[in-house]
């Protein structure tokens, strides 16, 4: 049954590793194993999925978020400090930054900070899962938030302009 499974998986595996790890910079190779992996796991737990090839590709995308995340956050040994080499005011701005902006996304009108969060999430969603996660259509996902950026950014523009000092 096994053996079955990993021989009609296999060359999807191939192709939807090689079409995703060129995306995220990684080895097919690499992201084969994890995904051969993450199979094995769940063969041991829960057993075979009901859709196979829809398991699959569900997984390949998922190796390929979590090694995109990893990626940017690994450094090679020594090349920089564990703050980004920053100081503790760059630190603190960057900080009081983020909370603006949060803070900002959360007054937006409508369903709008649903989607600017889910955009913001460090999940790193795809377009189909926030449309799911909103219950809107993936085809009206790029003219909404295009909306809720500008109304983001109407909102920041007045924020900065209120704060500058004058005179």
């Amino acid at each position: 049954m096994t053996h079955d499974l990993v021989a009609v998986l296999r060359p999807l595996l191939t192709a939807e590793a090689s079409a995703e790890a060129y995306a995220t910079g990684t080895e097919p190779g690499d992201l084969e194993q994890a995904v051969w992996l993450r199979l094995l796991e769940r063969l041991e737990s829960d057993g075979p999925p009901l859709d196979p090839q829809g398991w699959l590709r569900k997984a390949v995308r998922a190796e390929a978020r979590r090694s995109r995340r990893t990626s940017r956050l690994e450094r090679p040994y020594g090349t920089e400090p564990a703050d980004g080499g920053r100081d503790p005011e760059q630190l603190a701005l960057a900080a009081a930054r983020r909370r603006a902006l949060r803070d900002a996304v959360r007054r937006l009108p409508g369903r709008c900070p649903r989607l600017m969060e889910a955009l913001l999430s460090p999940q790193d969603l795809t377009y189909r899962e926030i449309a799911g996660e909103l219950g809107i259509s993936q085809g009206s996902l790029g003219p909404e938030r295009s909306r809720c950026l500008g109304c983001l950014r109407r909102l920041l523009t007045q924020e900065v302009a209120a704060r500058e000092v004058r005179g």
